[in-house]
């Protein structure tokens, strides 16, 4: 059952990704998620031993380095270094667990894109995760966000936690939305190869992080 509270809480977005290197199509759905849902917060959670994938190329320092040039200037964006402090496989459950959950903490809200919330039952410990947070799963507009391309462990979820905007200050965790964004095609893997290539990414991602790629020769 979902917990509820008589006044609607200030809630806080996770937002978690390798961001090797981080580009604006990380950068701007964040954005309309947090005026979306009106976030206090969204906190960029860079993986230290991302479990899904290989490890990134960039070293830690350098992409907490290009986060912070990314999202210093936006009111609201907070760059995270709990996971790449702790050791181990970057569980988002653990990352959700470590959290006070306290009476007078803000509800969280685990943004997703579509394609990660496909390979969700993947994840370890994927059911726990709407029992630590509400699940905002980004779509493109007019994309669509049918059940039919889900596995059925997702369409169970669906049923029975999707939920309306407002809805989610209400709960402390539990809900789940679909929120339309503008989803730019973006890939960090062609940005690393066309970077290696001497090619130019200008227009792809902030220049103070295109500044920091070409001082500190990263990708090459």
């Amino acid at each position: 059952m979902l917990s509820s509270s008589l006044v609607p809480l200030l809630m806080i977005g996770i937002y978690g990704g390798t961001f090797d290197p981080v580009h604006y199509g990380h950068l701007r759905p964040a954005l309309e998620v947090q005026q979306w849902l009106g976030l206090e917060e969204v906190r960029f959670i860079p993986s230290g031993q991302p479990p899904h994938r290989d490890m990134p190329q960039a070293s830690v320092p350098q992409r907490l380095a290009m986060l912070h040039a990314a999202i210093d200037d936006q009111p609201g964006f907070v760059l995270d270094e709990r996971e790449v402090s702790r050791a181990g496989p970057s569980y988002m459950v653990d990352t959700l667990d470590s959290f006070s959950r306290g009476p007078g903490s803000a509800p969280l809200c685990l943004i997703l894109g579509f394609d990660a919330f496909l390979g969700l039952p993947g994840w370890h410990q994927w059911q726990r995760l709407p029992e630590l947070a509400h699940l905002v799963i980004t779509h493109r507009p007019g994309g669509g966000h049918g059940t039919d391309s889900m596995p059925e462990a997702l369409r169970e979820l669906v049923e029975a936690r999707q939920m309306a905007l407002h809805e989610l200050k209400n709960h402390r965790a539990g809900g789940l939305v679909f929120v339309p964004v503008t989803q730019l095609d973006i890939s960090a893997t062609k940005i690393r190869r066309w970077v290696q290539e001497g090619e130019s990414v200008r227009y792809l991602m902030p220049d103070r992080v295109i500044q920091i790629i070409q001082q500190q020769h990263i990708y090459r």
